[in-house]
């Protein structure tokens, strides 16, 4: 039967390849499974999108910092160092349990171990909430080329919402996962915005720093031909801070100089994070926003968790840090929130598909 399907697959028509992959629920997860041995076209990227093995550079690594000793001034240094030079560091000794990220990670295997006609249920056109959302490419509709990822992507906006609503299959892991993790975004913040001479933020506006919650679980199924697509192409986030928890497999590419990229390999029980855009903006250019993106293998299932957060409208961004920004340039600032009040808004933008803001 699986073969019978691939080879139909293989010949099918671009409709016909939506209709598996997005109407009937089966993602890409499902084309994985049915043995095909040939890239479908609709998945083959640009050359430009690529990461070839010339442009990556094998000895370079992002800083790993021990969280164990933030309230030291050594390790407050080397967040911000690598928040500046790098955008992207890990952590280990970060409070999280062994046991809660591999909690999240079993979860996120039983959601999309569910059958094609559960998981189609929390498609756009079906689910019960737009907060729950099951998809593949971010907008498979408009993209020339899709990406080779299945996603789950939950946005957080009460306990209740999410009992009533999340899958049950990975509910309960998940929420003990981003509460947890919003825990360590509090603690780094903590570091970044005291580095930028910040006033102590009282709680009632601690929120909007914080901003709207989301996380998404992002499945990459064995690709036939890795070396022609991509689980996600090169972007960077638009939240403040995304915490990223990788399995072993690896994949995850960040761009370093002159266009090279770097490897995150997988460091057991550690957390990667990245700067998004808002807080490259908020921090007038000091911490950096890089670009990123995720190969695909062809042996190995890949997943990942990230929960971010995303502050909440310009306006309040503006607000929030003439008053409490001490050294701010009240100039950069408004520019800023002036360029992407409209691109902020767009769909695309919030799931971080997009070009860097330059702060030039």
């Amino acid at each position: 039967m699986a073969q019978t399907t691939a080879v139909l697959i293989n010949h099918s028509s671009s409709d016909a390849i939506a209709d598996f992959v997005l109407k009937q629920g089966n993602g890409v997860k499902g084309l994985s499974e049915i043995g095909l041995k040939n890239l479908p076209k609709q998945y083959i990227q640009p050359l430009e999108e690529i990461i070839s093995e010339a442009k990556i550079m094998p000895q370079a690594s992002i800083p790993i910092i021990d969280m164990s000793e933030l309230d030291g001034p050594a390790a407050e240094e080397s967040v911000c160092r690598a928040a500046e030079k790098w955008g992207f560091f890990q952590i280990i000794n970060h409070g999280v349990p062994i046991e809660v990220l591999e909690n999240v990670k079993e979860a996120t295997h039983r959601f999309f171990r569910l059958p094609a006609e559960e998981k189609r249920k929390y498609l756009k056109e079906f689910s019960p909430s737009n907060n729950v959302r099951f998809g593949t490419s971010f907008s498979p509709e408009v993209e020339k080329a899709l990406e080779w990822k299945d996603y789950l992507s939950l946005f957080y906006v009460s306990e209740d919402e999410a009992s009533a609503l999340w899958p049950s299959v990975c509910r309960d892991q998940v929420l003990d996962y981003m509460r947890r993790s919003e825990i360590v975004i509090r603690r780094l913040l903590d570091v970044l915005m005291k580095n930028l001479k910040v006033i102590e933020i009282d709680g009632t506006k601690e929120s909007l720093l914080m901003g709207s919650k989301r996380i998404n679980l992002n499945y990459y199924p064995i690709c036939p031909k890795p070396e022609l697509t991509v689980g996600i192409g090169r972007h960077s986030d638009v939240s403040t801070l995304t915490v990223l928890l990788q399995d072993d497999v690896g994949g995850l590419y960040v761009r370093g100089d002159d266009d090279y990229w770097i490897h995150v390999p997988p460091v057991d029980g550690s957390l990667v994070i990245n700067v998004g855009d808002a807080l490259q903006i908020m921090s007038n250019g000091r911490y950096k926003s890089v670009e990123h993106c995720v190969m695909t293998d062809g042996s190995k299932n890949r997943i990942s968790q990230f929960p971010f957060s995303s502050t909440q409208g310009h306006q309040t961004r503006y607000l929030l840090f003439v008053k409490y920004w001490q050294a701010a340039r009240r100039r950069c600032i408004r520019k800023f929130c002036t360029r992407i009040t409209s691109s902020i808004s767009s769909e695309r933008h919030m799931m971080g598909r997009k070009q860097l803001i330059s702060l030039g």
